[in-house]
């Protein structure tokens, strides 16, 4: 029989995962604004972002926000943890109006509000049945011809974006930028879980095989990290933050779903109503994200008018 204590600290467990996640996603919703708000104090100034104390104090939020969903992933299922992380967009959106005076017009509120429904849908009905579950078994996953083809397709499409398409378009698209964020989250992520699943074994007795892919996993989690955070301030420099997070948000949740459907073979537990379900949620992340770019370029059509 559980004692009322062991059965209060089970039910306090979900409570305390979902306050973490819940500060964590407003921590996360303030560390585009911060950053966007450092770089346009330095570009007043003539000088360099990385000499302005609120786009580290930005930078600082960030690194406390995803420390705080790495602890509220330990203590409450990824299934209520993870929708929370549209808390993060809408008061990204409220604190960018405040502090960066950038309003969103009718449509692009509308915009965000269907992005952070749909992707939390998508995140409720993604599939979550993980058949891997020790190193072995991600070794054989990381092998499959599937994951790999899909793997080097990321690749490729990131080489393309990265050295050709950025360059030239960059500053004008904000869907360039998005898309190499979002991509690099394929790595991400999956790195992240898979650190998970082969940290134990590089200090265990069998630490010797376990260590060459505990090297890879880390090498690859922090060069998709540092790319991302170089690409992310370069998307801040030329677009408005609370419609860039919007839109990150939304492409960063598929990539990762997608990858990890892949990789951990979650896709096995997917049913006809889930398929269904997540169909739905894309049309709908699709119209909030169509929405978003005509609010953009409204706005830009507007300020070219009264300049």
């Amino acid at each position: 029989m559980m004692s009322p204590d062991s059965e209060q600290s089970d039910v306090s467990l979900p409570v305390s995962g979902i306050l973490i996640a819940v500060v964590s996603s407003f921590i996360n919703g303030s560390t585009f604004v911060l950053q966007k708000k450092g770089i346009l104090r330095s570009r007043d100034r003539g000088g360099s972002y990385l000499t302005d104390v609120v786009w580290w104090g930005g930078t600082l939020a960030m690194i406390v926000g995803q420390i705080g969903n790495f602890l509220a992933y330990n203590v409450a299922p990824a299934v209520i943890v993870t929708p929370l992380g549209a808390l993060g967009v809408l008061f990204g959106a409220v604190l960018a109006s405040w502090i960066l005076k950038e309003d969103l017009n009718i449509l692009g509120k509308l915009g965000c509000v269907l992005c952070c429904c749909g992707s939390v849908v998508l995140i409720i009905h993604a599939p979550k049945a993980e058949t891997v579950t020790s190193r072995e078994q991600l070794e054989e996953s990381l092998a499959d011809p599937v994951f790999v083809s899909y793997a080097l397709l990321v690749v490729l499409l990131l080489l393309v974006l990265i050295l050709f398409v950025a360059p030239a378009h960059g500053s004008s698209n904000i869907m360039v930028y998005v898309s190499i964020c979002s991509l690099l989250g394929s790595f991400t992520v999956p790195c992240s879980k898979g650190l998970g699943l082969v940290a134990g074994e590089v200090f265990g007795a069998d630490g010797g095989r376990a260590l060459p892919l505990f090297l890879f996993l880390l090498c690859t989690l922090a060069v998709s990290i540092l790319l991302q955070f170089l690409y992310i301030n370069k998307a801040l420099q030329s677009f408005s933050s609370n419609v860039f997070e919007a839109v990150y948000y939304v492409a960063f949740t598929c990539s990762v779903i997608v990858a990890s459907a892949l990789l951990f073979k979650e896709w096995t537990a997917l049913t006809a109503t889930h398929s269904l379900a997540l169909l739905c949620a894309l049309t709908t992340v699709c119209v909030g994200v169509a929405l978003l770019r005509i609010s953009q370029e409204a706005e830009v059509t507007w300020k070219k008018k009264t300049d």
